[in-house]
């Protein structure tokens, strides 16, 4: 490809990116053609053409030519017990704003249970006026609501507080973040049928892993937007994102979206569970923490280009990626290709949903020469993705959770990226 540029695409900041109307009114594309002299040639006849294709399956499986396209597991040095780690979405292959069931990111504290839907029950008891038990069949005769939201990890990012920059990929800074459409029971159906005492401040979340993982989560929080979810993307919750059953709080930190539900518990404070007091805190340099940071801030990261997702030469390119905010919608997305010294706004790719991924697109024209490439995100309620300086300047680096500064890629002569500071 040649670096000149061919769409006839405005420059809308430094470095060589393009007025985002370039991608809609298809300026981007006849520029790709042009560079690329492409001429009609005959298409021949490939072996795939000759004979008969593979008979259909039960459940679908991806092409063998995307194998590469799976998750990485990060258990940590020398765990306690088996099963306790992570395995991260490989953003920087996928498009869009859905994650696939079987790439969605997992996490967990004492393994993934095996869990008979049969015998598994769900418990509403506490400050209720009746304890209610159910069982998930019992569960799926109420009425269903389904919606699109992200669920992050609070220790998504958490690389980006080392003080060297890291020798890794997106899916090893940000994979700890997907979104999926979820469908279940709007838990302020279950616990106005529980009957909710006036002293009841709090929610008791357990789930049924052998970790016991829990969390208090603000009544107020269960009343609004809640779901007790039995649906994934359509199909039943894969076990290691809480089958048969999990609660989604949408917009807060992930663990607050307890899996393997089995247990809610209507109380007047919050518990103090290990998993509130011990973790998933941000720890400042004065030595204070920050507790109970519950909604996930702005963010957003580039993931094309990407290391491992490089360029072949100068030319005409799409620069892509994902932004997200637990505050609401996201409203404007900024994408520097000079380290932050000019920005251009990106185009938003609907729909735009509150507390869901949102894929972000800018035509770029690469020249080959060294260019640092960034994104910054602004949600609804006014908040502005913070510079790595800045978090640094008001948390320190001695926290790993709730790390969401913009992240930076440097592209070298060759077309590749690699994670560094600016």
């Amino acid at each position: 490809m040649s670096g000149q540029n061919t769409s006839g695409a405005p420059p809308a900041a430094g470095g060589g990116l393009l007025d985002r109307r370039a991608l809609f009114e298809g300026a981007l594309g006849a520029g790709l053609l042009s560079a690329s002299g492409a001429a009609a040639e005959t298409l021949g006849d490939p072996v795939w053409t000759q004979k008969p294709g593979a008979n259909f399956t039960p459940y679908g499986q991806p092409s063998r030519f995307e194998s590469k396209v799976k998750r990485v597991w990060a258990p940590p040095a020398n765990p306690a017990t088996p099963g306790i780690g992570a395995s991260r979405t490989p953003h920087q292959f996928l498009d869009g704003a859905i994650t696939p069931n079987s790439l969605h990111f997992e996490r967990a504290h004492g393994g993934i249970p095996d869990i008979d839907p049969e015998q598994h029950r769900l418990v509403i008891h506490g400050l209720v006026k009746r304890p209610l038990v159910f069982t998930m069949e019992a569960l799926s005769r109420y009425p269903m609501k389904s919606r699109i939201a992200f669920i992050e990890c609070g220790g998504n990012g958490g690389s980006l507080s080392q003080p060297v920059a890291q020798n890794v990929d997106a899916q090893a800074i940000r994979g700890l973040v997907s979104c999926a459409e979820w469908t279940g029971v709007p838990l302020s159906i279950l616990l106005d049928e529980a009957g909710v005492d006036p002293a009841a401040k709090f929610v008791f979340a357990e789930g049924a892993d052998s970790a016991g993982m829990s969390r208090s989560i603000p009544l107020a929080k269960a009343m609004d937007d809640a779901l007790v979810c039995l649906y994934q993307n359509g199909e039943r919750i894969r076990p290691g994102n809480g089958y048969p059953v999990r609660l989604l709080a949408p917009g807060f930190e992930g663990n607050m979206n307890v899996k393997w539900l089995r247990r809610l518990k209507l109380v007047a404070s919050p518990v103090m569970t290990k998993d509130e007091t011990s973790k998933y805190t941000v720890l400042l340099d004065s030595g204070k923490t920050w507790q109970f940071i519950w909604p996930i801030e702005v963010n957003s990261f580039i993931t094309r280009p990407s290391p491992g997702i490089g360029m072949p030469g100068p030319g005409l390119f799409e620069i892509s990626g994902l932004a997200w905010s637990g505050a609401g919608q996201i409203k404007t997305v900024e994408v520097s290709a000079d380290g932050g010294k000019s920005w251009a706004p990106a185009a938003l790719q609907d729909p735009v949903l509150p507390k869901a991924l949102t894929r972000f697109r800018i035509p770029w024209k690469w020249d080959g020469g060294p260019a640092l490439l960034q994104s910054r995100s602004t949600d609804a309620a006014g908040n502005l993705q913070p510079s790595r300086a800045a978090m640094i300047a008001e948390r320190g680096l001695r926290g790993q959770f709730h790390v969401n500064c913009i992240l930076t890629w440097a592209i070298g002569a060759n077309g590749e990226a690699s994670n560094v500071y600016v």
